[in-house]
């Protein structure tokens, strides 16, 4: 009998739900710079899809924010990288969220850790930084805002230089470990959380 997790859409999950089930989907966007010790920089760029990145099917569940915060002030952001999802807790605490993700390919490419939103950019543009270019020169300098940009609609800039959580235009992405670094959301997703952030924002992935 066909697992019912199958027939979960991307449409009937968004991310709303304190007890929302994983969504089926597909490799993120490639990142940025990479965590300590794996050498030079990488920026955010697409990935190609392949077929031997098997589909995720995460099953998430609600956590509690005392668990990994102090407080909640100006919010805060939770990147669980093994289930593959993303929580929100206001700093009213009225608010909690929860989106499916994508993470990075390998765990020497994750930086896992305490930092947070110091920019938000609506319809961010991308340029691969100059290392990033010697080791790919067919890539473009620059990406416009649009429906070819890797960072899709919105992006959260984070204090660590080169990562961010962004949207993604390739719907197939999220529930993969496929990116460099950065955290990619569903554009509906990174448009609603890009709302309910701020700068200040606190973000912890562990």
């Amino acid at each position: 009998m066909r697992d019912p997790l199958d027939r979960i859409t991307r449409r009937r999950f968004l991310g709303t739900s304190a007890t929302a089930l994983g969504a089926l989907a597909a490799p993120a966007v490639l990142a940025q710079t990479p965590a300590p010790g794996t050498g030079g920089q990488t920026t955010e760029m697409e990935a190609t899809v392949s077929a031997t990145v098997r589909h995720n099917i995460s099953s998430f569940r609600s956590l509690q924010w005392q668990d990994y915060f102090a407080n909640t002030r100006k919010g805060a952001i939770l990147v669980d990288t093994t289930s593959r999802a993303l929580h929100f807790w206001s700093e009213d605490q009225t608010i909690y969220k929860l989106y499916p993700t994508s993470v990075p390919l390998t765990p020497d490419l994750t930086r896992l850790g305490r930092t947070e939103v110091v920019r938000k950019v609506n319809g961010p543009s991308w340029r691969p930084t100059p290392d990033m270019k010697k080791r790919n020169p067919e890539w473009p300098d620059y990406i416009p805002p649009g429906p070819q940009n890797p960072l899709g609609t919105h992006a959260l800039y984070l204090s660590w230089q080169y990562y961010r959580i962004h949207g993604t235009h390739d719907t197939r992405k999220i529930g993969r470990r496929s990116s460099n670094g950065c955290i990619g959301l569903y554009n509906e997703h990174i448009a609603e959380l890009f709302g309910l952030a701020k700068v200040g924002t606190q973000v912890l992935l562990i």
